[in-house]
């Protein structure tokens, strides 16, 4: 099994992609789906069994919900920190939340060809056939991964 570490290759390699660019469908070699509508609502397919919190443990959790960009905190006492702002236009990671389920989804390559790594911990990476690549862009017909 081959293991990429999200953690500082995220930071070297992160991609900061537009909203725009995120609309669409993005699937992975290992089947899983997720559909990113510019509404700020999400659908995922076979999302689960990655190491996530236990509250997005089964596929049901974290089935649609809402995402939004992590962004820097504004206010000085909690500068440093990030929150998922749904206003937002672009950025590095993902937040994919349902309920109490929350999910982190960090985006790098460039910003022509991104890929997508949801995981729990930036540090354990993903598995190379799990990253999620776009196959197609609201209102085009679903394309077969390669």
């Amino acid at each position: 099994m081959l293991t990429s570490s999200c953690g500082l290759a995220a930071a070297m390699y992160a991609a900061e992609i537009p909203a725009t660019q995120l609309a669409g469908r993005w699937t992975s070699k290992a089947g899983t789906s997720l559909v990113f509508h510019e509404d700020h609502t999400f659908t995922s397919e076979h999302l689960s069994g990655r190491p996530f919190p236990q509250e997005c443990s089964t596929a049901s959790a974290i089935a649609s919900g809402r995402w939004a960009f992590y962004v820097p905190e504004r206010s000085a006492e909690m500068k440093g920190l990030l929150s998922a702002d749904e206003a937002a236009a672009k950025g590095f990671v993902l937040a994919l939340s349902a309920g109490k389920c929350t999910v982190d989804v960090y985006l790098f390559g460039d910003e022509d060809d991104p890929a997508m790594c949801p995981t729990d911990d930036a540090d354990d990476g993903c598995p190379s056939d799990t990253y999620l690549h776009r196959t197609s862009k609201p209102g085009e017909p679903r394309r077969p991964q390669s």
